[in-house]
């Protein structure tokens, strides 16, 4: 029994077809023709692939082109690398099944077909993932949601990285070996690199967050504490703010998801606030005539929330009676609304100087205007005469 299994072991097939010296020379103790196949059949079976991609692709090309009617579409790559090495792996267990060789001859060769189907599959499967990426980030991109962008982007690489991960277990178990010691070392290893990366990690994990609860967006008028500006960049590790002095603060998204955020650009309307002083001069005829043109002003304007409008008679003030002006004005932002309230204000005056009466003129005299926060506006004191 021993002998004939040592027979089948060491016996070299094809003494019809090989010369003597490819099949009694032996390097590293392999025929000397194994090496001639690995060092001349695999390259040979390549160059076939190669072309066969080539004429394939060329033909569908040309297909496309006639169908779709564009001349200037380029040739599809019908089998890219990892399929050229599917081919190169099943041509390999095609032979093992045909040709008679040694067992250790078809061990060998099984061993590289496994390992290059292996190899193929991974790489395979890490160029679709790429490929599903890219699509996913222009659809994104169109939306302008770079944030999603950067978690796709992460996410690809992830799994980019379990699949090479996976392709070595796989492999591991192949030739024997228990991939036990593997999965355990990654565990401590995943456990120490989450302790060293405490911050990273939650930054990363406050971008996901800002990102999928879409609180903030890239446009949006922010306020973040002190910091106050527009968002230029929202990614996983911190988001990028330009800021009222067009400089830029980067605020990590840890913060950002536990910070008590101001988005101004979610407004659906505007406050507009003036409080009007008007000089001791004014009658009470005249008040009633600015109350009243103010209110039917307000009322006729389209912009104005109607339910909003309240126009009233505050108090006797220390120089001036104070009135206030209460109203919600839909805008479009707040530059649209910087506008509408510049052309209110000046109706505001219009309507004082046709009552015949004037604004009182402070001892200090200043101009406030609005702030971007939505704070109320004072309005614009002259000097009496």
């Amino acid at each position: 029994m021993i002998p004939e299994l040592y027979k089948e072991v060491n016996e070299v097939s094809g003494d019809n077809v090989l010369p003597e010296f490819l099949l009694n020379t032996r390097l590293a103790g392999i025929p000397f023709f194994e090496w001639v196949a690995i060092l001349l059949g695999l390259p040979f079976l390549y160059l076939l692939a190669v072309m066969l991609n080539r004429l394939l692709s060329r033909m569908i090309g040309q297909l496309r082109r006639y169908f779709l009617k564009k001349t200037n579409l380029p040739d599809p790559e019908v089998l890219p690398m990892p399929v050229r090495l599917l081919l190169i792996a099943f041509t390999i267990l095609w032979a093992i099944a045909k040709v008679s060789l040694p067992l250790l001859a078809r061990q060998f060769w099984s061993t590289v077909a496994t390992i290059l189907i292996i190899v193929s599959c991974v790489w395979l499967f890490i160029r679709l993932n790429s490929w599903a990426e890219e699509r996913i980030c222009q659809r994104l991109l169109l939306r302008k949601s770079t944030g999603a962008v950067s978690i796709a982007r992460l996410v690809q690489r992830v799994i980019d990285v379990l699949a090479v991960f996976v392709g070595v277990l796989v492999g591991l178990k192949h030739f024997g070996l228990s991939p036990t010691g593997a999965l355990a070392g990654l565990g401590v290893g995943g456990i120490a690199v989450a302790l060293a990366a405490q911050k990273t990690l939650e930054n990363v994990v406050g971008g996901v967050s800002v990102i999928f609860d879409q609180t903030v967006r890239v446009g949006d008028n922010l306020k973040v504490g002190e910091t106050r500006g527009t968002v230029e960049n929202i990614g996983l590790r911190s988001t990028r703010i330009r800021t009222l002095d067009q400089t830029i603060v980067s605020v990590p998204n840890g913060q950002m998801a536990n910070a008590s955020l101001e988005n101004l650009s979610l407004r659906d309307k505007f406050w507009f606030h003036p409080n009007l002083r008007l000089s001791y001069d004014t009658s009470p005829v005249q008040l009633h005539s600015v109350l009243r043109s103010l209110t039917e002003m307000l009322e006729k304007y389209p912009v104005v929330e109607r339910n909003s409008i309240r126009v009233s008679f505050l108090s006797f003030g220390t120089a001036a009676l104070e009135l206030e002006v209460f109203a919600y004005l839909f805008a479009r932002d707040w530059s649209n609304f910087l506008d509408i309230q510049g052309e209110l204000q000046i109706q505001i005056m219009e309507i004082v100087e046709a009552a015949g009466t004037r604004m009182a003129y402070p001892a200090s005299p200043q101009v406030q205007g609005p702030t971007p926060d939505g704070a109320k506006t004072v309005g614009v004191t002259s000097k009496p005469n």
